[in-house]
């Protein structure tokens, strides 16, 4: 697609878009209103409460709590009852006389276990679900994912996001995951607003999130935010908890692989909170103590406190700290992990706008070290993050988010490092590499009428390749030329060198990227929504493999590898049955992304300083539809989902000649599926006994197999079929979970709990991967079938007190 093709619409829908804005200023400036704000906080501990209901009763005057806890609500004078409420606790009514402009912060409590029925989901209320605007947005709490069954004894955030539609992984034991046919690296995976670039633990066994210390996530599968940008699949928003700021509280959890504790309490009085969350495993000790030399660990640390300096002016400083360690005997050790801090300022000029200033540090970096070839090799990715974000709540009708950003990025692709003066490996140092991306937005939410409500926003995207490092240049400009006698791809003659100072530019990048989303109101119970968003993505993860491993490197958009940039469009239908017990999520949609990076038959990514001779630019295309029924309220709990789905790439050989990789045809992507069924239930039979269920199909993973051999000087060589046109066998498995709370605790200060987890109940041996072989001994061609887990169980012994 050309440039005028990609620009023009971009243009267009920015023209419109700020038409509508200044229209929308202009009508809200013109009203005579009053305000009420505050911030809705959890009566038990003072967790401020991300996405409760704020509305006016009788009147569709309202909204939700930001992320944290804050709210606006503005109407003309009058009387009024404030009505308060969030899943799980209860509903809190207030009369108010408005007329001046009104403080009110609340505390609201959960629903006491004694009641007869409990409500065990944790998203927006169903009415702020219809009338808002958003679309394709998951917001799950941490209570719904420890109401599901676990592998290993260890809770999942990322594994509970894969139970829903449009979510899915590349199979047991890897990391990672994929959003509506996305690239693990098209996702924007934020702790704290600082970016996690490794989410996996033990190679993907584990998420990098303790659950013990999130408060609560938000997945925008499409129409991301204007404030969000960088990444062209999904944004994974995750919260830290604050803190309990009235009590002080211990918890923990001790199970088969590993163990964790959380110690959190009030500091500075009654003026802040702090949090300590710590796991570890001790599979390396439990190998150590058997005489085993191999071995593999893993550990991370959260930490949180905030400080009231008054009441609109609050600090905030959270850190996340993890590690990876394994070790083959005495030949290899490996260890990788992720780091970020977070200094966070919020401040409120008035009853209507509300700011945050965040100053955030992120790393990840990872270390090989080869003792019988006595070396070092060391990786790294580190950006700055100064980020400036602001909500005006303008009037009832028209609200505003606006703010800036700027990330400077330090790339470290690999550095060698002999250990000892006797290693026949030479030091050598991959050039390092820098960038800077800064990004401005504006979106407002407009409410046109009583039915129809607009979420539009506009977002502009910058990104500079800096210098510091020569660049190569190629005989016509091609890093990557055809061979058309061989039939393959080859790395481009290198013709010579340009030198860029740390002050230049290389290359420089903008995109204009619009966003919009409308939720029209059919009645009280159903609501249809529309959206589209244009995302763009300047840094790019580099790996020939199905799935991500710890060694891949990331690398910045620049001469020869350009951003990618994509356009989503989603329609979907949302209702609510029998008095908002059941509630019905349809959606469809279509998506497309230009320059995603390709690789040629027999890339090598590691070690490699000129990525561009092995690569291609091409184009994906995914689309799909998703359902999902939930039964949100009662003593049995649960969802059904299910998508539809496609997902594929092409890359056409362009001026590197040639018919490109695959012949230039579309092929699936390895992360395609075209039927992802999830069936997850949990029921609570008393104040002692719960029970959860998990139960996955998902069609199997596209892969390349051979089809045929041939014998050349005595050596048998594999051809294969067309990439990626074969798949693994279908996968699919049954998780069950047991809770039991012992009677003697439920009153007491100290409270315990027994979860015995059985993950695929019927010990289904899924294929992680098929091999192609001959056998030494008949001289005949096989097949050799891999699976990570057969049948699971574990037990786990949680407290708190």
């Amino acid at each position: 697609m050309n440039s005028r093709s990609q620009l023009d619409p971009a243009i267009k829908c920015t023209v419109w878009l700020l038409w509508f804005f200044f229209l929308g200023c202009i009508l809200a400036i013109g009203q005579t209103s009053h305000t009420i704000s505050g911030t809705i906080t959890d009566k038990s501990n003072g967790e401020t409460l991300f996405g409760a209901s704020v509305f006016l009763d009788g009147t569709t005057i309202g909204g939700v709590t930001n992320e944290y806890g804050f709210y606006s609500v503005t109407a003309p004078e009058g009387e009024y009852v404030l009505s308060i409420s969030y899943m799980g606790y209860s509903e809190i009514r207030m009369k108010i006389h408005l007329d001046r402009d009104i403080k009110n912060d609340v505390e609201i409590s959960e629903f006491s276990t004694e009641l007869d029925e409990v409500v065990v989901t944790a998203d927006e209320p169903e009415r702020a679900i219809l009338r808002k605007p958003e679309m394709s947005v998951v917001k799950m709490n941490i209570g719904t994912v420890k109401q599901m069954p676990v592998v290993l004894g260890e809770l999942d955030v990322l594994k509970s996001l894969q139970m829903l539609p449009g979510v899915t992984n590349n199979g047991e034991g890897t990391g990672g995951f994929h959003v509506r046919g996305g690239a693990q690296d098209q996702n924007l995976v934020l702790l704290d607003e600082a970016i996690i670039y490794n989410t996996s633990h033990m190679f993907g066994f584990f998420s990098v999130f303790n659950a013990d210390a999130i408060k609560d996530m938000k997945l925008y599968k499409g129409g991301i935010p204007a404030s969000f940008g960088g990444r062209v699949s999904s944004v994974l928003d995750i919260r830290q908890k604050d803190g309990n700021s009235k009590n002080f509280e211990l918890n923990g959890g001790i199970g088969v692989i590993s163990s964790r504790l959380t110690a959190e309490g009030p500091i500075f009085g009654d003026n802040g909170s702090f949090l300590v969350a710590g796991r570890r495993s001790y599979v390396d000790l439990l190998l150590k103590a058997t005489g085993e030399e191999n071995s593999v660990s893993f550990y991370d640390l959260n930490l949180k406190t905030n400080y009231s300096i008054n009441r609109n002016n609050k600090l905030f400083l959270s850190g996340y700290f993890g590690r990876d360690a394994f070790k083959l005997g005495n030949a290899f050790d490996s260890s990788y992990g992720n780091s970020t801090g977070n200094l966070r300022w919020n401040h409120i000029f008035n009853d209507r706008l509300f700011s945050n200033l965040s100053a955030i540090l992120s790393r990840y970096d990872y270390d090989l070290e080869f003792a019988q070839e006595e070396f070092d090799w060391v990786s790294s990715i580190t950006n700055y993050n100064l980020k400036y974000d602001f909500k005006y709540y303008l009037s009832d009708a028209f609200k505003l988010d606006f703010g800036i950003n700027g990330i400077y990025y330090d790339f470290n692709p690999g550095e060698v490092s002999p250990t000892a003066e006797t290693s026949p490996v030479n030091p050598l140092k991959l050039d390092q590499k820098k960038a800077f991306e800064s990004g401005l937005y504006l979106s407002a939410e407009h409410k046109l009428s009583p039915k129809l409500t607009v979420q539009y926003g506009l977002r502009y995207s910058a990104f500079s390749r800096l210098g510091g490092q020569p660049i190569n240049t190629y005989a016509n400009d091609q890093p990557v030329v055809y061979n058309p006698e061989l039939g393959i791809y080859e790395r481009g003659e290198a013709t010579g060198e340009t030198h860029f100072a740390k002050s230049d530019v290389i290359k420089s990048f903008g995109n204009l990227e619009p966003r919009v989303s409308l939720a029209y109101l059919l009645d009280e119970e159903s609501s249809l929504k529309a959206g589209f968003s244009r995302t763009a993505q300047y840094i790019h993860l580099l790996s020939n493999t199905s799935s991500a491993t710890p060694l891949d490197v990331w690398t910045p958009s620049g001469p020869f590898i350009k951003p990618q940039l994509s356009n989503q469009y989603a329609l979907g239908y949302f209702r609510n049955f029998t008095d908002k017990m059941y509630s019905l999520e349809v959606e469809t949609y279509y998506k497309t992304v230009d320059n995603r990076i390709d690789y040629i038959d027999g890339s090598d990514l590691i070690g490699q300083n000129t990525i561009e001779t092995e690569v291609l630019n091409g184009e994906m295309r995914a689309y799909g539809l998703e359902l999902l029924l939930r039964k949100n309220e009662g003593d049995f709990t649960g969802w059904i989902a299910y998508t539809l789905s496609k997902s594929e790439q092409r890359t056409l050989g362009g001026t590197a000649g040639g018919p490109g990789i695959n012949n230039g045809k579309w092929y699936n992507t390895s992360f395609d599926r075209t039927h992802d069924i999830s069936v997850s239930g949990a029921y609570r039979l008393d104040d002692q006994w719960s029970f959860g269920t998990n139960l996955v199909f998902q069609t199997g993973r596209p892969v390349t197999y051979p089809n045929g051999q041939y014998v050349y000087e005595d050596l048998s060589i594999a051809s294969y079929a067309p990439r990626n046109s074969d798949r693994l066998p279908a996968y699919h498995r049954l998780d069950v979970s047991v809770n039991y709370k012992p009677r003697k605790y439920q009153n007491k200060r100290f409270k315990g709990e027994w979860v015995l987890s059985i993950y695929n109940l019927y010990s289904r041996k899924n294929a992680a991967s098929i091999s192609f072989g001959q056998n030494l001994e008949t001289g005949a061609n096989e097949a050799t079938r891999t699976a990570i887990f057969g049948i699971v169980p574990s037990l786990t012994y949680n407290f708190k007190f």
